[in-house]
């Protein structure tokens, strides 16, 4: 199964205070670098939603890594979402793993094994201890309604009508449930 990952970084990072996705992780790589570098460790073609005008450069990013910009990012994360899934039309990929770029723990065999799960007539994520965790990889089939998202739900309104087609994965990874929304939380898992 092919699986392409999209990271969405096009957020304001509100709670946070500042910009987040620069902040640095112990080991001096910026937050946002941390992520797509696991992501690209497990796929071989990461996408990263970014706002208008920013540059990968400018949070350290991989130099093969392909940019995709959310013109509408401060509407919510649907529009980031939509705005990434509606590039995908060149990609022969049969899933989207739609990975948050304040995650960065989530272990690259985790990823490997949703992967694994994908085809393009399912929506699958992880559970841990009972908890629904992300990444979500969304079936191919689910693109088109993907692109129609706006607002700041993201994905719910598509996983929720769908959920029969949805595989859970359990996991022995918490990463799949932390996120990094203040600076206490960077520093609680760095």
């Amino acid at each position: 199964m092919s699986v392409v990952a999209l990271v969405l970084a096009a957020g304001q990072s509100s709670r946070f205070g500042a910009d987040k996705r620069r902040a640095r992780l112990a080991d001096g790589r910026s937050l946002l670098a941390h992520s797509v570098e696991h992501a690209q460790a497990v796929f071989d073609d990461v996408r990263v939603v970014l706002r208008e005008g920013e540059q990968a450069q400018d949070f350290g990013l991989p130099d093969d890594c392909r940019i995709v910009y959310s013109l509408e990012a401060g509407q919510g994360i649907g529009h980031s979402l939509a705005a990434g899934v509606a590039v995908l039309a060149d990609s022969g990929a049969q899933s989207v793993a739609i990975l948050l770029a304040d995650m960065p723990w989530i272990a690259p065999t985790t990823l490997e094994k949703l992967a694994d799960a994908a085809t393009p007539s399912t929506i699958v994520f992880p559970v841990y201890e009972g908890q629904r965790g992300h990444p979500v990889l969304f079936g191919r089939d689910f693109w088109p309604a993907l692109t129609q998202l706006n607002g700041d739900e993201g994905a719910r309104s598509v996983l929720q009508a769908h959920l029969q087609r949805c595989v859970r994965v359990a996991v022995d990874d918490a990463g799949v449930l932390r996120d990094v929304d203040t600076p206490d939380s960077l520093r609680d898992h760095g």
